[in-house]
């Protein structure tokens, strides 16, 4: 069987953990043992000595990152921690600003596809009863034996009758002629005489001088 490949996780077990640490160290110092008998010795040490001090700078570095064991810093050390504590802020702060803008995107965003569903929804349920109104509204046209709407069209028709036969009656021809009507010429006297005319005086005009 082909022995499968080992993932680089931590162990939960502890057992096993402490079972798989001895193991490992004892293969680590066996292969160190063994590259110090086929190699120089002396370049395995030098080597050694050289990670240390590349460890004890990073400790160094990180103690004044942290503002601890500032007091051998010259000004220039100082204001380069500075300017390098500085871009650090920055960085965090701009981190922190993406992240906080993804999250108000992604809010807006379920918000908006929330509201829009919702109005999809609402217009939808619009149209059911648009849909349930208008088959009702058929019914009972039926039941009552007219046609869909007519009942409508025949009141809008009634009122324009209606304000027809207002009109003539509010112009102002049918205010002149109630006036004439009542005007008081039906109160004149009128006198029927029979018998010839009676007789009219004649002047007579002198004549043309010669």
């Amino acid at each position: 069987m082909v022995r499968g490949k080992t993932q680089m996780r931590r162990i939960e077990n502890a057992t096993s953990r402490q079972v798989t640490f001895s193991k490992r160290r004892n293969g680590l110092l066996k292969k160190a043992f063994e590259l110090s008998v086929l190699c120089d010795a002396e370049q395995l040490k030098n080597e050694a000595a050289s990670m240390v001090k590349r460890i004890e700078l990073l400790e160094v570095a990180k103690r004044r990152l942290l503002g601890e064991g500032l007091e051998s810093c010259t000004v220039e050390e100082l204001q380069e921690i500075e300017q390098q504590l500085e871009r650090s802020v920055s960085s965090v702060r701009a981190r922190k600003v993406d992240h906080h803008d993804l999250d108000h995107i992604k809010l807006k965003f379920s918000r908006n596809k929330f509201s829009g569903s919702k109005k999809r929804y609402s217009f939808s349920r619009l149209l059911q009863q648009e849909k349930t109104l208008v088959a009702e509204n058929v019914r009972l046209s039926k039941k009552c034996g007219a046609q869909p709407w007519q009942g409508l069209k025949e009141k809008e028709k009634e009122k324009e009758k209606e304000k027809e036969k207002e009109q003539p009656e509010n112009s102002p021809n049918s205010e002149d002629h109630d006036d004439h009507d009542s005007s008081p010429t039906s109160d004149v006297e009128t006198e029927l005489f029979i018998g010839p005319p009676p007789a009219r005086r004649t002047r007579r005009l002198p004549p043309p001088p010669n």
